[in-house]
């Protein structure tokens, strides 16, 4: 059933696609082999995805944080017929288009990214709003430079890839009095706020986008059971976001990964504490059993 929400990428023969993987962070430093800024082992993202298909993954998007990190993304994205990208700048990095030399030039240049790349760029992001990492990007900035990517949206007739931390208020104002730029709708993704900013998150069109994060508390799991499955949105949101098993949704799992440390890295294995789209089976299992959770 969970297919049914993911319909609006426009990918074709969906109903032979077991699962797709729309948000992961393919380009962060750890698929290199690097941990705060320490590198611990080879670069291992070629066998990070061979695991992802032999996982059952035929589609995965890779999201994009900045101009650098789109471009990036797009390198990744040409590896593979399977894997397709976000272009856009992440909230806590919209300090980006102030430190260019034109906050439109940035834009611009995010524009032609999409344009030269249609085959490949699925939706704008990762946008919006976050309230929790404030010294990274003030709230004047982010809110200013999520509206102007709006546009990109409209331009394109592109869905929107969009971020919300503690700020669902400003977040749903901005998109509300922008009715003419989120036509192509979207996904709010790892979504952890209330049954009553999802439903009013529903009701402009969105789906919401469920991963580890999204199943970390009870409250998380009581909402997620509330929301109508055909607008569910399946993902990882990789390397961050993992079920752990401090986690209430951990009970839930049956997929269990071997892993070991990323100091003790052997060739193929996957890395403890670092998310992977092969994983999308534990998020589509809690997906499936929280629903009977009331």
């Amino acid at each position: 059933m969970y297919l049914k929400s993911i319909l609006f990428w426009k990918f074709t023969k969906m109903s032979s696609i077991p699962f797709i993987d729309i948000g992961a962070n393919l380009t962060d430093p750890m698929f290199k082999g690097i941990y705060n800024g320490n590198k611990k082992h080879k670069e291992d993202l070629e066998d990070v995805l061979e695991r992802a298909w032999k996982n059952d993954l035929k589609k995965i998007i890779i999201t994009s944080g900045s101009l650098d990190d789109s471009i990036e993304s797009l390198k990744i994205a040409s590896l593979n017929e399977n894997l397709y990208c976000t272009v856009g700048c992440h909230p806590t990095r919209c300090d980006e288009f102030t430190k260019s030399k034109n906050p439109e030039s940035y834009l611009n240049s995010l524009s032609d990214l999409i344009k030269n790349n249609r085959s490949k760029v699925v939706a704008i992001g990762e946008c919006g709003l976050d309230n929790q990492r404030l010294h990274f990007c003030s709230r004047e900035i982010q809110e200013k430079y999520f509206e102007m990517q709006l546009k990109l949206s409209e331009d394109f007739n592109l869905p929107l890839f969009l971020h919300c931390r503690d700020a669902a208020p400003t977040f749903l104002d901005i998109l509300k009095r922008n009715p003419n730029l989120i036509k192509s709708g979207g996904v709010v993704h790892s979504f952890d706020g209330s049954l009553n900013e999802a439903k009013d998150i529903i009701n402009l069109g969105f789906y919401i986008g469920i991963n580890g994060c999204s199943l970390r508390t009870e409250d998380n799991l009581k909402t997620v059971s509330e929301l109508p499955i055909n607008r569910l949105m399946l993902e990882t949101d990789c390397p961050w976001c993992e079920v752990k098993p401090t986690h209430p949704s951990y009970s839930y799992v049956q997929t269990k990964f071997n892993s070991v440390k990323k100091e003790k890295f052997i060739d193929g294995s996957m890395v403890k504490g670092r998310n992977e789209p092969s994983t999308i089976r534990l998020v589509h299992k809690n997906q499936n059993r929280v629903f009977k959770y009331m």
